[in-house]
């Protein structure tokens, strides 16, 4: 089954303890940030902090005691699209709660070489998230079968990983 709309967002506003993402890409294609990331390769930046949705999001969960969390898989150097992602999202998302992590797989053999991007919703709910090569979204899909490799994925993940705030100031 496809997500997309409100199916898709509700996913966000419904899951009762934790969402949780893999991401394996170096570039997403976002057109709702092309503006933004124009900007920063033309030398903006931004210091924040700053509120949005998202923020607004991982708060709400925190408060209701749950969480959000994701681990990046990532090679240096950094594309110009990370560097864009870590300084306009992840360091604001991280200073209010939404557990981001670093696997830098540049010096070492990656733990989850075949793995594609997915959202876990409360460790019992997979999304697999589908891109072009170049980055582009090419639609969610609901996993439909069995959500036990997607938590091993997570376990390792995790356990191979270092938090944002450290990865950046190491």
């Amino acid at each position: 089954m496809l997500l997309a709309g409100e199916a898709w967002q509700a996913k966000f506003q419904t899951f009762q303890k934790e969402a949780w993402r893999l991401e394996t890409r170096p570039v997403y294609r976002v057109p709702q940030e092309a503006e933004e990331f124009g900007r920063f390769l033309s030398g903006e930046r931004f210091p924040g902090p700053y509120e949005d949705d998202w923020t607004a999001l991982i708060r709400k969960h925190r408060e209701a005691g749950g969480s959000i969390g994701r681990v990046h898989i990532v090679t240096r150097p950094l594309s110009d699209y990370l560097r864009f992602e870590f300084e306009r999202y992840y360091r604001h998302q991280a200073s209010v709660g939404e557990g981001i992590r670093i696997l830098d797989v540049t010096d070492r053999e990656n733990p989850l070489p075949d793995v594609d991007d997915f959202w876990m919703f409360d460790r019992s709910t997979v999304v697999l998230m589908k891109y072009e090569e170049d980055g582009t979204q090419i639609e969610r899909e609901l996993h439909e079968g069995d959500v036990a490799p997607f938590l091993e994925y997570q376990r390792i993940a995790i356990a191979e990983s270092v938090p944002f705030l450290e990865y950046v100031t190491a």
